[in-house]
């Protein structure tokens, strides 16, 4: 039976070439994909990402090859991406500690959540948090994606996230201890030699800061502590960690490794890689 993966869109805005890449493999095996969104909006990718005179500043180089735009733009402009389900249509929302019944509305939330996840798991094999500057908007504190991803964890189903993407795995965390999903292992990301000084934009806002809102380096370095740890990797072309069940990507060039070495988690039980 193929695999099936779950694909989570900030509809903020995706890099282009952080879908494609691993789109690339999952369609070359025969899996199938379904995307999820925060509201069921549908995601489109940051104009940048299709355009192969962008200039990234901190590389100070073009990032995006003109077949990589091309076929990033065909994707966003085709149908594949439209109708994706929907974190808030799906997943329940934890009720406030004021609610008037507040542990009646818990129970029901636990209840629910329960069934929705075990459906999930029921129905995918992975799930994959796409980067970009979006997910720090609508993916990186979205309680709802950490629900689903908690619940992928604890069945020992593989994640995948991209650059900021893996933002999401730093904040999911156990309710009671606070504690990161990624306490005690090893990831990569956006290191804070990537960052941009000035012209972070989200898609659908006229809103673009200097830097990203937090440098995503510290975050990891902090909830790995210190058994686990951050790997930049600055200097190098890739970088990929696999520590079980996480697979983490640092950037851009690293989109279609990511892909295959998720495909080697599910397909032949690769377990560690990249440290």
């Amino acid at each position: 039976m193929s695999q099936r993966i779950l694909v989570a869109l900030s509809e903020y805005g995706y890099w282009g070439e952080e879908l494609v890449g691993p789109l690339d493999v999952f369609d070359a095996r025969g899996y199938r994909t379904t995307f999820i969104t925060p509201t069921g909006k549908r995601a489109h990718a940051l104009p940048p990402s299709y355009d192969p005179g962008y200039l990234d500043p901190p590389l100070g180089r073009t990032v995006t090859t003109p077949d990589m735009a091309r076929r990033a733009r065909e994707l966003d402009e085709s149908s594949r991406l439209d109708q994706p389900l929907s974190l808030a249509g799906l997943i329940p929302e934890r009720p406030y500690l004021s609610a008037l019944n507040h542990l009646r509305e818990l129970e029901d939330y636990h209840r629910r959540l329960a069934a929705v996840t075990d459906d999930l798991l029921a129905g995918f094999d992975a799930l994959v948090i796409v980067g970009g500057s979006g997910p720090l908007v609508d993916l990186a504190n979205n309680e709802r994606l950490h629900d689903v991803i908690l619940a992928f964890a604890a069945a020992d189903r593989p994640i995948l996230a991209e650059c900021y993407g893996v933002a999401a795995l730093a904040f999911a965390r156990d309710w009671e201890s606070r504690t990161s999903l990624l306490w005690g292992k090893h990831v990569t990301g956006h290191p804070k030699e990537y960052d941009y000084k000035d012209g972070t934009g989200f898609l659908g806002t006229d809103f673009v800061m200097g830097p990203p809102p937090y440098p995503l380096e510290y975050i990891l370095r902090d909830a790995t502590g210190p058994h686990g740890r951050f790997h930049g990797n600055v200097g190098k072309e890739t970088s990929v960690i696999v520590d079980f069940p996480f697979v983490t990507a640092r950037s851009t060039p690293d989109s279609t490794l990511a892909g295959e070495l998720l495909a080697e988690v599910l397909d032949s039980g690769l377990r560690r890689h990249g440290w």
